[in-house]
């Protein structure tokens, strides 16, 4: 197969590694900087242009896009799609997962464990919204942050108060949820491929922080994940149409509830963690399942 991986940097982990087990299994591979394609949009022939070159021989597309670049990288996959080219996670899905409030709802129609959530938009409903995730302590989350980026833990509700404040004064939308404090500054990564947990680790905030995000200092370690755990991360990989993501959980008092589900996974940290070759697995989902106009979303934006 001719595989294209969408990113902007080919000599990061999670993408150097995908390119060495693809070419270990047979496969021509081509790292591509999404933001520096540029497309012909038409209805009878869509195309893709690359550095002054159309690319037109590809199978099969893995987006690495980050949260960043989340809108043009979208374009860029979607007119993949257009073209015919079979993508690992699909553009629409991307979209919804990156948007933290969209994927709380979709999770919670489907019953979803989740953390309680509050949001709103005027600083006249911060005390009602305080009062429906239980009080302080409260996490304070950017909806457009990522790797633990813009995540604030208030302790008190005059705290909550003024980060509430603050962030609303300058526009920005955020969401709070109730502070899981059995977590003890713990999460589960949950691999997913193919509707699969194949990899799971623990992640632990080092002292004195609460976020265990790796990029923010946090250990990693294997995991044995419960039935039910499995289940959690699945369904949820399942309401958000990824074939490959990661699913972060929180093991709760009533149960797991879902963190973030994540369209990009960094493969560095659990390959170490599990000695397991996710690499190598990403590229057989794809042998197995990349056909010509293999996607849900063909046509339909």
């Amino acid at each position: 197969m001719n595989i294209a991986i969408l990113s902007r940097n080919a000599r990061l982990y999670s993408t150097a590694r995908l390119v060495e087990a693809a070419k270990a299994r047979g496969h021509q591979v081509r790292v591509i900087d999404p933001l520096r394609c540029y497309m012909n949009i038409t209805s009878h022939r869509p195309s893709i242009h690359y550095k002054g070159e159309t690319l037109d021989d590809f199978d099969a597309v893995i987006p690495r896009i980050g949260a960043s670049i989340t809108f043009y990288g979208t374009a860029v996959l979607r007119q993949f799609e257009m073209m015919g080219v079979y993508p690992l996670n699909e553009s629409v899905a991307i979209s919804r997962a990156r948007d933290k409030l969209r994927s709380a709802q979709l999770l919670a129609r489907k019953g979803i464990g989740l953390p309680v959530t509050g949001f709103a938009h005027s600083p006249d409903d911060i005390n009602d919204l305080m009062t429906q995730v239980g009080g302080a302590p409260v996490v304070i989350k950017l909806l457009e942050g990522t790797q633990g980026i813009g995540v604030v833990l208030a302790e008190t509700h005059k705290a909550a108060e003024s980060v509430l404040q603050a962030f609303m004064g300058l526009k920005a939308n955020i969401m709070v949820q109730e502070f899981i404090s059995e977590s003890k500054g713990s999460d589960l990564r949950c691999l997913v491929i193919g509707g699969k947990v194949v990899a799971a680790m623990k992640r632990q905030a080092r002292e004195g922080e609460f976020r265990s995000n790796l990029h923010r200092g946090g250990s990693a370690a294997l995991v044995r994940i419960t039935p039910e755990e499995r289940s959690t991360a699945t369904r949820a990989a399942r309401v958000m149409g990824l074939n490959v993501c990661g699913v972060d959980l929180l093991r709760s008092n009533h149960g797991p509830v879902v963190m973030e589900v994540n369209s990009s996974p960094g493969l560095e940290g659990i390959e170490h963690a599990t000695n397991k070759d996710i690499a190598s697995t990403i590229i057989e989902f794809i042998e197995k399942n990349g056909r010509p106009n293999h996607t849900k979303t063909r046509g339909k934006g």
